[in-house]
């Protein structure tokens, strides 16, 4: 299992601007990659970020807690989340929030790309 860490915010990021003002479709904001955990943030505030993330088959992040709400989308493909103890099959189109400071994990059934908001303020 993967560990995510989060980026400084408010770091001016290129690729990140080049994003704005265009009609955008997120799970092509990020590519599978073999065996691994990929991850794109494409907003960056002191008030929270949103990262694109892919997860190869059987890949996943493993169980942890955040300081802040997170608001969860699967863009495409199948995952096991855990919230509090209270396992959850989610496919694309689906939306989970975990609260802050709840123990939480994913796995990848098949490969899946998801959205992931963070609020922090």
């Amino acid at each position: 299992m993967a560990e995510y860490k989060l980026e400084n915010p408010d770091k001016p990021d290129k690729k990140r601007e080049e994003l704005k003002s265009r009609v955008l479709q997120l799970r092509d904001l990020v590519n599978y990659n073999e065996g691994t955990v990929a991850s794109r943030m494409i907003i960056s505030r002191k008030a929270g970020n949103i990262t694109i993330f892919s997860f190869d088959e059987n890949e996943g992040l493993s169980e942890h807690t955040a300081p802040f709400d997170a608001v969860v989308t699967i863009l495409d493909g199948e995952c096991e989340v855990w919230v509090a103890g209270q396992t959850y099959t989610m496919k694309e189109g689906d939306t989970i929030i975990f609260p802050a400071n709840v123990p939480h994990a994913l796995s990848a059934i098949t490969k899946f790309k998801m959205s992931l908001t963070m609020i922090k303020e």
